[in-house]
């Protein structure tokens, strides 16, 4: 674990390092581990186990002059035009200007992207307000080296909190304790739950006859309304479809996991930092905790217990 590999990588550091310290053939180790003879050549050669640093060490054009990236520079900040119109005007005196070449330029002097002008944008839509308690969940996969394992995600609309455990399947009766779990750990009531259409979730729709869904039933006797989203619009539940995105990308996609276990710790250390210490713009610079605290402040009848309980520290 806490390893940052290349995007290509096919060895660890681990794997690197025994390459270094074997006395083996290369065709022998090539073998072992199932890669190509020149990357087990390459390592043995090196002292290191980390990547080497890839590209120019000093970014340049290969195409334009000094001259000419200055002139480049010069119009785009006087006339602030969009690109097609910079690489049309600019063309009768740099003939070998391409659109390619005059974006690299404008990136590489943090120019690409004009300012944005108040009105040219349609509005965003905003989420209807919810009190706290609307919970979006969503199951997605993520991958050890032991093999699959399911991440059942779960985050409130309103106090973006968020709560998530890893399980080897995604049955039913898995995905109705993770609903038992969740309300058990948020202080407050939760009154909405927004799922798919999933057989964890809800019967099928040709079950006509078939009894309520165990999901549905834990839901009925905590006095919460299960939502359900359109069939084939994922979107409806973007919430918890980013929060997944945002835990991969910070665990699975970013660091190599030898065990499960591995996993979970830190899952669980990101997942404390995300709730407990990273303020958010959509909360005015608030935790998602500190929120909740505030939420409290000004509607405990919502509340099971006092939320400052769960907060990490010292009591003061």
């Amino acid at each position: 674990m806490g390893q940052i590999l290349h995007g290509c990588a096919t060895t660890t550091a681990a794997l690197r390092r025994t390459i270094q310290n074997s006395q083996e053939s290369l065709k022998e180790m090539a073998s072992r581990y199932h890669i190509n003879v020149k990357t087990v050549a390459k390592w043995r050669k090196r002292s290191v186990v980390e990547d080497s640093p890839m590209g120019p060490r000093q970014l340049k054009s290969t195409v334009l002059t000094v001259e000419q990236e200055a002139m480049i520079v010069a119009f785009r900040r006087q006339t602030l035009l969009p690109l097609d119109d910079c690489l049309y005007a600019l063309q009768p005196s740099i003939p070998n200007l391409t659109r390619s070449s005059l974006h690299r330029c404008l990136k590489r002097y943090g120019i690409n992207r004009l300012p944005d002008i108040k009105g040219d944008k349609p509005v965003k839509k905003k989420f209807k307000q919810y009190p706290i308690g609307y919970f979006h969940i969503d199951i997605a996969e993520v991958n050890t080296e032991e093999g699959r394992l399911y991440l059942f995600v779960a985050i409130d609309r309103t106090s973006k909190f968020a709560y998530a455990e890893l399980h080897p399947d995604q049955t039913r009766d898995t995905t109705c304790r993770f609903l038992r779990q969740l309300i058990a750990i948020v202080p407050y009531h939760i009154h909405t739950i927004l799922t798919d259409n999933g057989i964890q979730f809800t019967n099928r729709k040709k079950d006509k006859w078939a009894f309520m869904h165990l999901f549905d039933r834990i839901c009925y006797q905590n006095g919460i309304e299960h939502r359900l989203t359109k069939v084939n619009h994922p979107w409806t539940n973007g919430q918890v479809e980013r929060m997944n995105r945002t835990i991969k990308d910070a665990t699975v996609k970013r660091y190599y996991y030898e065990t499960h276990q591995q996993l979970k710790a830190h899952l669980k250390l990101f997942l404390s930092a995300y709730n407990f210490a990273k303020r958010l713009k959509t909360l005015n610079g608030l935790t998602a905790y500190e929120y909740i605290v505030k939420c409290w402040q000004n509607d405990k009848e919502r509340f099971k217990i006092y939320p400052s309980h769960d907060t990490l520290g010292l009591n003061t």
